[in-house]
């Protein structure tokens, strides 16, 4: 987890088998951001978009290709994220 400037706020470890969001569990509760901005690896409703929405937080997650329902997200906030 970095803060809007890559600098590190926190950070979980695990083993190289694990998907991004076994990583991402530990570290949800943690955010202090009104706005968080992942990639398409975090686009998980349940375990993800759902849970930082509870907390009132804006989700920037663009969806993966194989969703059978694509969410909406700001284009132009994640491609801002892109040119850092």
């Amino acid at each position: 987890m970095v803060d809007a400037l890559g600098n590190p706020m926190g950070f979980h470890l695990t083993g190289g088998q694990a998907c991004d969001l076994d990583g991402a569990d530990g570290l949800l509760e943690e955010i202090a951001a009104d706005t968080v901005l992942a990639d398409k690896g975090y686009d998980a409703d349940q375990r993800g978009i759902e849970r930082l929405q509870q907390q009132g937080k804006r989700c920037v997650i663009p969806p993966k290709r194989n969703r059978k329902h694509p969410r909406d997200y700001d284009k132009d906030l994640c491609k801002a994220r892109q040119r850092n």
